[in-house]
């Protein structure tokens, strides 16, 4: 079953509509700044068809339900090519995936997934009721089945990794906690070095990242300060809400595929 309903940090939006934004946390100004949806109010209601139990590897079909003051909520805005974002992570942030359910109306989404091993996983919702600021939603799943061996988080000393045939340097303008701060992707070719500059959009953007802290309680979704660059840079504007560790998957898309690259941070 799933366990109780959190929610998630959201909406800032920096700067530019809708470059260089990023969710995180609180919910709801309409045009001239009154609260018409508050995030407080919005629930979401996760349940697995037929109230059947998760089982690793296999299908699995998972309902949200997402409520405003207990009525279903029937209107959201697109955001990145999207009525709402779906991330799944694992415990011990090791697995990562970025889906998107259909929209069955009156307040429903629905999606079939598979988890990769038993344990508990993290489901993120992140959506704008139309009306309100973006927001997100989590819970906790626990899924059946042999379990992974647990990987430990631990930041990472080189912050340049290779991923498909590319390699992926990532850097910033400063580190510290509650201080607004760049995150720069830069791209090159692994073999040859040269940088890569045909970088495609990935749901309307170059990229998206996407921040959790290492307990998964603090949660960031962050979009490029240029949403039409293609390399060899990618850069993105947000702000770790305290000290820790962080896992960050950068999405990006080349060669008309999807590539996720991880990083584990230490934020003083």
């Amino acid at each position: 079953m799933m366990d109780k309903n959190h929610g998630g940090h959201q909406t800032d939006h920096k700067a530019k509509e809708p470059a260089g934004h990023e969710h995180r946390g609180h919910g709801g100004h309409g045009k001239e700044g009154k609260d018409i949806i508050k995030a407080d109010k919005v629930k979401a209601v996760w349940t697995l068809a037929g109230g059947q139990k998760a089982q690793a590897k296999q299908d699995t079909i998972i309902h949200l339900e997402v409520r405003n003051d207990g009525k279903p909520l029937d209107n959201f805005d697109i955001s990145h090519e999207k009525k709402l974002h779906m991330m799944i992570v694992s415990k011990d942030l090791s697995y990562f995936n970025h889906i998107h359910p259909a929209f069955k109306g009156n307040g429903l989404f629905e999606i079939k997934t598979q988890f990769p091993a038993g344990g508990d996983y993290k489901l993120i919702a992140d959506f704008i009721p139309t009306g309100g600021s973006a927001m997100s939603k989590m819970e906790w799943v626990h899924v059946e089945g042999d379990t992974a061996t647990a990987q430990p988080v631990q930041p990472e000393k080189e912050l340049t990794k290779a991923v498909d045939g590319k390699l992926v340097t990532l850097q910033f303008d400063s580190l510290a906690a509650n201080k607004e701060l760049m995150l720069t992707y830069t791209f090159k070719q692994e073999k040859t070095k040269t940088p890569i500059t045909n970088l495609q959009p990935y749901l309307g953007a170059v990229g998206h990242v996407v921040i959790l802290t290492e307990s998964t309680e603090e949660y960031l979704h962050v979009h490029p300060m240029e949403e039409t660059a293609s390399g060899p840079d990618a850069q993105f504007m947000t702000t770790f809400p305290k000290s820790g560790l962080y896992k960050i998957w950068g999405q990006f898309k080349h060669n008309d595929q999807v590539f996720t690259v991880p990083f584990v941070i230490n934020v003083l």
